[in-house]
């Protein structure tokens, strides 16, 4: 597989995704159904979805993908798979809150090798580029001829003025906790992979995740950190977090710029 035929592909459904669930989100009102993990779901997940899988598989028809929208894909198992997230942050959306992605990924042998993450209510574009360095375009963010790149890389951090960012909707006690190990940090909130993206362009320094997770949450923006010099690692045992793993699910992780004093 040709990463410089595959990340034109994986930028320009981000985008088309993009403007199919800009066009729900600026509806007066949409359907919002719970799915069987409680988690929402609106037509602008399924829309999103449906488009992407129907481009990935007919661009790269040999690589298997899983997509969280599609239960029939989670028994996949390859050393290496494209994984979708066609609206992260989906109560984001519902409350009109702007900070939901479209989350697009390659991983192989267990570690994200390519991402997309497209925040169309933010105007905010970040991938990888086929050498696996990350970048930010700029708009107009038109199909087939990419705008200005900025070359992303994480920030030197002042660990005396460390600069946090947390979950908007999952703020729960353990996240407090542990946020209250760095009593000088500068916290903010944010919502979806857009999180591990403030870390890449060295907005941020730390992001801790103590909450749930799936793997096609964090893919994408976890390749965008990596391309960016960052790192993603379980709370644990500190070794990077994986991908493929049985059921999908992530540890508790810690995404961060080398430097940063993790406690």
């Amino acid at each position: 597989m040709d990463p410089e035929a595959l990340v034109p592909v994986m930028r320009r459904l981000a985008l088309q995704a993009g403007r199919a669930i800009m066009a729900v989100y600026a509806a007066p009102d949409f359907a919002v159904r719970a799915k069987s993990d409680a988690s929402p779901v609106t037509e602008a997940d399924e829309a999103a979805d449906a488009l992407i899988a129907a481009g990935l598989r007919a661009a790269v028809p040999d690589v298997p993908l899983v997509t969280e929208e599609q239960a029939a894909s989670h028994g996949v198992r390859a050393g290496t798979f494209l994984i979708v997230d066609p609206l992260d942050g989906t109560k984001e959306f519902v409350q009109r809150r702007g900070d939901f992605t479209v989350n697009i990924a390659l991983v192989r042998d267990g570690a994200p090798a390519h991402g997309v993450v497209y925040a169309p209510a933010k105007g905010r574009l970040f991938y990888t580029r086929p050498d696996g360095a990350s970048v930010e375009e700029a708009g107009p963010f038109a199909d087939d001829a990419p705008g200005p790149l900025t070359p992303l890389r994480v920030a030197r951090p002042d660990n005396a003025a460390l600069r946090i960012v947390a979950s908007k909707s999952h703020r729960d006690a353990a996240t407090e906790d542990y946020l209250a190990r760095y009593p000088g940090a500068d916290t903010r909130s944010a919502g979806s992979s857009l999180k591990f993206c403030l870390v890449a362009t060295g907005e941020a320094d730390l992001y801790p995740r103590l909450g749930r997770t799936m793997e096609w949450d964090t893919a994408a923006g976890d390749a965008v950190l990596r391309g960016a010099g960052g790192r993603v690692v379980r709370m644990g045992d500190r070794t990077p977090l994986t991908y493929g793993k049985a059921g999908w699910e992530n540890p508790h992780f810690l995404a961060h710029a080398p430097g940063v004093d993790l406690r």
